[in-house]
């Protein structure tokens, strides 16, 4: 299991998570709604071990979370972060080193993104579309059981979303656990099996997406991720 059960955070008096219960499948990708500032990257980031909670659990590998299951885990969040005076090469390879990779994956990984005739540019002359597909190669360099990726379409064209759908539908197809949050509805879609609302600091819908909307996702999840004053229930709802 890779989740969270009552998982609740404040920053300083304004509650940004109350009780979020979230569980993701293994061999299905699940896409992570809500609106700006609902708490996605914070609960992801709890999730990861990157922010304490205040109350309740995260769950990596159907346990507690323990630092140590983090060497089966993939991430990208809050954007591509990098050495720009160094190569796409290079700045996988520092990963690399720290995490005990073999070199010749570094190349594999480029070769995946779509970087594999660019690997010896250095990162700062990138597009953000190349940086986001960089910041993939990083997240997929220990061939993860579980990948986390925090918007990752930002930045690709067209031509890269279909190919980073392709691969991400490969990897579930797998067997691996997926978790990614977007704002793009249009390419959720396309690509997600489950989804989770969130709003209010709780999810107000877990499930399969064609259960959430058969029809127009948009208006669907607008209806749910309202205030609370505007929301109306929507099947499934938690």
């Amino acid at each position: 299991m890779f989740g969270c059960r009552d998982l609740r955070k404040n920053f300083g008096r304004r509650p940004v998570l109350d009780g979020l219960d979230l569980t993701v499948t293994p061999g299905r990708l699940y896409a992570l709604l809500g609106r700006n500032g609902a708490g996605k990257s914070t609960a992801l980031k709890i999730m990861l071990g990157l922010l304490p909670a205040d109350a309740g659990t995260a769950y990596l590998l159907g346990a507690p979370f323990q630092r140590a299951a983090l060497a089966h885990v993939g991430a990208s969040i809050d954007g591509p972060a990098f050495y720009g005076h160094l190569s796409a090469c290079d700045n996988v390879g520092v990963h690399a080193r720290l995490t005990g990779t073999s070199a010749a994956r570094v190349e594999e990984v480029l070769a995946l993104v779509g970087l594999g005739d660019v690997g010896r540019a250095k990162a700062r002359s990138f597009s953000t579309g190349m940086k986001a597909r960089l910041a993939l190669a990083i997240a997929l360099l220990t061939d993860p059981t579980v990948l986390v990726l925090d918007e990752p379409q930002n930045g690709l064209d067209p031509e890269g979303i279909i190919e980073l759908r392709g691969l991400l539908r490969d990897l579930a197809a797998q067997g691996r656990t997926i978790l990614i949050s977007s704002h793009q509805l249009g390419e959720v879609v396309r690509l997600a099996d489950d989804i989770g609302v969130l709003a209010g600091g709780r999810l107000v819908y877990e499930g399969p997406l064609e259960q959430f909307a058969s029809g127009d996702l948009e208006a669907a999840y607008l209806a749910a991720s309202a205030p609370d004053a505007e929301r109306t229930p929507t099947g499934g709802a938690r």
